[in-house]
């Protein structure tokens, strides 16, 4: 045991199908229940990566009896629960996947939902062995659970009409796999894993079948990991999961220590935005007992040494700007430094595709900013701007720039957008659009929604002829009908008016234009300077408007924004900034 690392094991699949509750159940198998992550995770959906550690001395005590009297030869087992298959896909050590073996949630009840499937084809390039934990049974009519059972155990005390509705679901989920080129075999009836993709049934609420599952992993493990768990020794490499500000200690690093070891003084190099840098260890502590790093609180012992594969927080000077999801080296020459830094300035190129034409996106991580161009890649949409951190101004007037109104987008994910940027999104008058979230794909449907609207718009838009601002005056002496309707002679003073255009007096409505009569001509607008006979529905001289009084000619929102891009006389300009200035009172964004 103590030349091997223990395996690192990945949770993965669609949303909802459990995940992280059964990290909260294997966690609860120790000596003292942690806080649930699920409770504290944005949508109950995991978006950051964690790492809990289970012991041998407790797997081997928990699935003994399924063992046929083996032991596990390896320290433990080391979980790291992944945002769906986003995480997985990005965080990468030698080459190839972080992960070992991976656990595939699938909700036997769901079925295979399009995150599976892409879970699936990602553990397939990947070339990592993974079991199916085909969650809640529980919810399988006339499904009998007892707590902690063995799912052995659980299927010889079901009743048939019970395992009638369960053969059902498992036969369904059989050939949903099949249509993409699985074998799926029930793990007790298993035998050639080499040909067949073990399911598990479990119950991750109920703790039902969990042994069963942990049994089937440490078994995977033990058959086909070999030589690639005694990676022991040698410099360390992990891959940071987060930095953090903790008391006491200042920023600190979350890391998988996936190769070799680390120690106490030890001088690593890190990836930041703008390159390689390289610092010191300068402590070093490790969750206490089965603590999943993030919920670990102040349940963290120091150490000196650290060995493949662990979770461990790291203290070190200058970690301002370390990007999460990319490589920690240990180096001990100037050599291996040179070499280090050069690995971490291609690290820090973030690889997403960058087009002239775009949209903007956002993360807090790289593996966040390149999961969410992923799914952008999927459905053809461009990017034009991708970096990590908090969304700026400079960000902001670059997604006003995008030659598409359709692009005009920022997409943030797992970040904040700063105050003046906020701002200067409010005052755009291209239209720029923010969308916000710590889920994925609530942003893309929120895009969609948007993408939508918005193309409504611009199709009336493209439709409307652009309707002018204008000011007018009611001459004295020239009231030809009071009401129904007022029919008064006016002089144009600024811009021009058009049939069918509103009228404000004092920034309140006062009736709408009918008709625009010249002599004996009927006439569609009249422009600055032009006196004529304007015909108003809605008002009564005398009492709405008066002789001599001076009213605005209103213009749509819509074509506000219009304006404001057109070549417009100092006088029209002068009238549209009024408008707005009345409509902002009571709208804020109008005309923007």
């Amino acid at each position: 045991m103590e030349n091997r690392r223990q395996p690192i094991v990945s949770v993965l699949g669609h949303v909802d199908h459990g995940k992280t509750s059964l990290l909260d159940h294997i966690r609860a198998l120790g000596t003292g229940r942690q806080a649930s992550v699920m409770d504290r995770e944005a949508g109950g959906i995991t978006q950051h990566i964690g790492a809990t550690e289970v012991p041998a001395d407790l797997l081997n005590e928990l699935c003994g009896p399924l063992m046929g009297g083996n032991t596990f030869e390896s320290p433990g087992l080391l979980f790291i629960d992944t945002p769906g298959h986003h995480s997985f896909s990005t965080l990468r050590a030698r080459g190839g996947s972080l992960a070992d073996v991976a656990i595939l949630m699938v909700d036997i009840n769901d079925g295979c939902m399009p995150q599976t499937i892409e879970s699936i084809r990602i553990l397939k390039a990947a070339k990592t062995p993974f079991v199916i934990a085909a969650n809640k049974v529980d919810r399988i009519h006339r499904w009998e659970s007892v707590r902690d059972r063995p799912m052995a155990l659980a299927l010889r005390n079901q009743t048939t009409e019970a395992l009638g509705y369960f053969d059902e679901k498992y036969w369904k989920l059989v050939g949903s796999f099949a249509e993409h080129g699985f074998n799926l075999e029930r793990y007790d009836r298993i035998k050639d894993f080499t040909k067949e993709i073990a399911l598990v049934p479990i119950s991750a609420r109920e703790g039902e079948g969990i042994q069963d599952l942990l049994a089937v992993v440490i078994g995977m493990a033990e058959r086909y990991l070999g030589d690639k768990l005694t990676d022991i020794e040698g410099p360390g490499e992990g891959t940071v999961l987060e930095m953090k500000e903790e008391r006491g200690l200042g920023k600190t690093l979350d890391v998988i220590l996936y190769r070799g070891s680390v120690k106490k003084g030890d001088e690593i190099v890190l990836t930041t935005e703008d390159g390689g840098i390289s610092t010191r260890v300068r402590g070093m502590f490790s969750p206490r007992g089965m603590s999943e790093m993030r919920d670990a609180g102040d349940r963290w012992d120091s150490s000196d040494a650290a060995f493949a594969a662990s979770g461990l927080k790291i203290s070190a000077p200058d970690l301002d700007g370390v990007l999460a999801g990319t490589t920690m080296r240990v180096v001990s020459s100037e050599k291996e430094r040179t070499a280090a830094i050069s690995l971490a300035n291609k690290e820090a190129n973030i690889s997403v595709e960058l087009e002239e034409e775009g949209v903007t996106i956002k993360a807090d991580t790289v593996g966040g900013l390149e999961a969410l161009a992923k799914e952008l890649g999927e459905i053809d949409i461009p990017i034009r701007h991708a970096t990590i951190g908090k969304v700026n101004r400079r960000d902001v007037r670059g997604a006003e720039n995008a030659n598409d109104p359709l692009h005009r987008i920022i997409m943030a994910f797992a970040t904040d957008i700063l105050s003046d940027a906020q701002t200067e999104i409010d005052n755009s008058e291209n239209g720029v659009k923010f969308i916000d979230s710590d889920i994925i794909y609530r942003i893309l449907e929120e895009r969609e929604e948007w993408v939508e609207t918005r193309t409504r718009e611009l199709e009336e838009e493209s439709r409307e002829v652009v309707v002018y601002p204008g000011r007018i005056r009611l001459l004295p002496d020239h009231t030809f009908r009071v009401s129904k309707p007022a029919v008064v002679g006016v002089r144009v003073l600024a811009g021009r008016i058009h049939v069918g255009q509103k009228l404000l007096k004092d920034g309140l409505p006062s009736g709408r234009i009918k008709s625009i009569r010249s002599g004996q001509d009927t006439m569609k607008e009249a422009i600055q300077g032009a006196e004529v006979a304007v015909a108003i529905d809605g008002v009564t001289v005398g009492r709405q408007i008066e002789e001599n009084d001076i009213l605005l000619v209103d213009i749509p929102a819509s074509h506000a924004k219009k304006l404001r891009k057109m070549d417009l006389t100092s006088a029209e300009r002068e009238v549209l900034e009024e408008l707005s200035e009345i409509h902002r009172k009571t709208d804020h964004f109008w005309g923007r």
